[in-house]
């Protein structure tokens, strides 16, 4: 009996919280957007996470975006995409997917949902059918910051915390790099092997974003993919990998456009 009435009192709270707060998600679900993109999904890359958008989040809520990042758990390629592709369907509306490093890869083949309308890629690998990841890096010199990745015994991939800041955002402070090195997660090895089967980008409008001191995806890689995106703007950045977190501004404004153009 005290059982009964220990879950009873908790299904009563639950209840009247429901009570309190739908009615406010449901006003702030309801509110308009100034763009015709209602939603802007950011996917982050790999050694990093949800935060690493954090300077970009509030400049794009401030234009009166309606913003998501999506914590994917680099377990697999395949966790990473249907991660993805459950937040979309949360959606009720258009969404723009924003992809930096490894994320372009996921919004490639998480982007084919209908209510998709565009692709964004930051300093991003954007591969074509049947194409993996490590392919793409074959085809242009090794970045420099790549002989300071290994593997660990269970297939994890890390970047050696001392030469993070070298190789993955030189262009941030020594305290910013330290806390991105301390704080990295790490993908699992086998998703650099996983090939995309039906690109997105060949069906939906994309834009792309150069970071032409990248150490971690060489700059002629990226320059070679956003030419066959087709985009409808290229921007280069004189930044390193991280450019969304060294260049926001810059990166807000390529973002923000591609969702009043989508309008």
């Amino acid at each position: 009996m005290h059982a009964f009435k220990l879950v009873r009192n908790v299904l009563s709270t639950c209840v009247a919280l429901l009570a309190i707060i739908s009615p406010a998600a449901m006003a702030t679900a309801q509110t308009p957007s100034p763009h015709g993109t209602k939603t802007v999904l950011l996917i982050h890359g790999a050694w990093a996470d949800g935060s690493s958008w954090s300077k970009v989040i509030p400049l794009l809520e401030a234009k009166g975006l309606h913003v998501v990042s999506v914590q994917i758990p680099l377990t697999s390629f395949a966790d990473d995409v249907a991660a993805t592709q459950r937040a979309i369907a949360l959606e009720d509306g258009p969404v723009l997917l924003v992809g930096h490093s490894y994320g372009g890869a996921v919004i490639t083949e998480a982007g084919n949902a209908p209510n998709v309308v565009g692709l964004v890629y930051i300093a991003a690998f954007a591969p074509e059918a049947g194409e993996s990841l490590g392919e793409i890096a074959q085809a242009a010199p090794p970045p420099a910051g790549a002989v300071n990745v290994a593997p660990d015994s269970d297939g994890l991939v890390w970047i050696n915390p001392a030469k993070f800041r070298e190789s993955f955002c030189q262009d941030l402070s020594a305290d910013e790099a330290l806390v991105m090195a301390v704080t990295q997660k790490a993908p699992v090895g086998s998703a650099f092997g996983n090939k995309v089967t039906a690109p997105a980008w060949k069906s939906k409008p994309s834009w792309y974003q150069i970071s032409s001191e990248d150490r971690m995806i060489h700059p002629d890689n990226q320059k070679r993919m956003s030419a066959r995106l087709g985009a409808r703007k290229v921007i280069t950045l004189d930044a390193g990998h991280a450019s969304l977190a060294s260049r926001p501004r810059e990166v807000t404004a390529l973002i923000d456009e591609a969702a009043r153009s989508l309008g």
